[in-house]
């Protein structure tokens, strides 16, 4: 070994794996070896390092930086995440058969509904205005957790609330597989037909935390009105989530005790930068 080769250490999936490369090697040739050793293609690769990400740079168009123009060091410690050829290929298959069933669920949702005489207290507005299906994605780890989040989700009285005032009606509420559309936190498709929301982490070992969730689905909401992410829709993102706060503020003084709302609706900038959620199939606008 000369003393200009750089020994990174790689992890991915709990294995540690030690790289020696010379320092004016390219990117491109760490994605290859570790390729080699991880099966995982560099299109599918994402390094991260204190804090830093790199991708496999697919464009030519630009010089490819070399391991040591990127930032990597001789001794540091890098993550991996990343999925296989065949995995990616399970997933999708899997995400194909569950999206012919949720635009089944969608189809029904718009139908009309057969009015029943109801026997119990609940309003019509709190048939009308609500999530009418939750479905988690059965084919990820863990969907009895995942179920269990769409269901606080679809039943949390705050969200509730602001649904019944603004007559918002959304035929399903499901996950957004982080291998779907990375980067985004949530997608409202069809102004209401469909809302997915990324409740679980990047790295498919656990989910993310319920009020920056919760949040997202207050952005999603706002969607139903206003697709652009003009003035309009920050004014009324920002009214759903005053709403929900007073709600809670309100109830937490009267007989429910809730948690503490002072953390509420903060979650951390880079979640706000990573959100980018889109809304697919039109405006939804409501006159």
């Amino acid at each position: 070994m000369s003393h200009e080769d750089i020994i990174l250490t790689v992890t991915f999936r709990g294995t540690s794996h030690t790289v020696s490369l010379p320092n004016d090697a390219s990117l491109s040739a760490l994605h290859s070896r570790l390729e080699l050793l991880t099966s995982v293609p560099p299109s599918l690769q994402k390094l991260i390092y204190r804090g830093k990400k790199i991708q496999h740079q697919q464009d030519d168009s630009n010089p490819e930086p070399t391991i040591a123009q990127a930032g990597l060091r001789d001794g540091l410690k890098v993550q991996m995440l990343g999925s296989t050829v065949e995995e990616l290929g399970q997933l999708n298959a899997a995400d194909s058969a569950h999206q012919k069933k949720e635009q089944i669920l969608r189809e029904r949702a718009l139908k009309p509904q057969v009015k029943l005489r109801s026997t119990g207290s609940s309003s019509t507005s709190s048939h009308q205005y609500r999530f009418h299906h939750i479905e988690p994605l059965t084919h990820l780890p863990r969907p009895e957790t995942a179920t269990e989040c769409l269901t606080t989700l679809s039943k949390d009285p705050a969200v509730l609330h602001v649904m019944q005032k603004h007559h918002f009606s959304v035929g399903l509420l499901t996950e957004l597989a982080p291998h779907e559309h990375p980067g985004l936190l949530g997608l409202n498709v069809g102004s209401g037909a469909t809302i997915k929301l990324r409740i679980r982490l990047d790295t498919y070992d656990g989910f993310r935390p319920y009020l920056e969730v919760r949040r997202v689905l207050c952005h999603e909401l706002a969607h139903n009105v206003w697709g652009e992410h003009n003035n309009d829709f920050k004014e009324l993102n920002s009214q759903l989530n005053r709403e929900v706060a007073e709600f809670e503020a309100a109830a937490g003084a009267g007989t429910h005790q809730l948690s503490d709302l002072r953390d509420a609706y903060q979650p951390s900038s880079d979640e706000e930068v990573e959100a980018l959620i889109h809304v697919l199939g039109g405006t939804g606008l409501r006159g």
